[in-house]
């Protein structure tokens, strides 16, 4: 993208199939757009007819930049509200755990003990692979009685 805008002079015209192609954000497709016509590069989309070189086709992508806004906006209010009524529910949401209480006290006292785990192979596998844990989950759960 850098040698495109490198290769274009004022004058010319940046045509883009669709606007979602171009840039990685809204708000860096605005900026980009308002650099190129700072420099007096047109813009256009295919997809959405649109043309930054006509006050007309200005006005429409601002207005298709502020509406996309809003509706981001309103997905991010409603995706909070519905995981505060999730929480108000009990739903804590997330992965499920893996390791119970009493699968943490017998990998920590595998651990404690330098005891390899039970089983076929069992001096190859470690207690907190035996107990299938992440190597941080026995580091993370509270000690708890044992």
């Amino acid at each position: 993208m850098r040698a495109c805008h490198a290769f274009l002079q004022p004058g010319d015209t940046l045509v883009v199939p669709a606007l979602d192609r171009y840039g990685r954000s809204l708000k860096d497709l605005v900026n980009v757009v308002g650099e190129l016509r700072g420099r007096g590069v047109g813009f256009t989309s295919l997809h959405e007819r649109l043309d930054t070189t006509t006050a007309g086709g200005r006005l429409i992508f601002h207005v298709f930049a502020a509406l996309a806004e809003f509706i981001r906006a309103l997905i991010a209010s409603g995706t909070r509200e519905g995981l505060a009524a999730a929480r108000a529910r009990g739903n804590v949401g997330g992965r499920p755990t893996v390791a119970t209480p009493e699968i943490i006290r017998a990998a920590r006292d595998m651990l404690r003990r330098s005891a390899p785990a039970p089983g076929p192979r069992s001096a190859s596998r470690s207690p907190r692979r035996w107990c299938r844990l992440a190597g941080s989950t026995g580091r993370r759960a509270p000690a708890g009685p044992g």
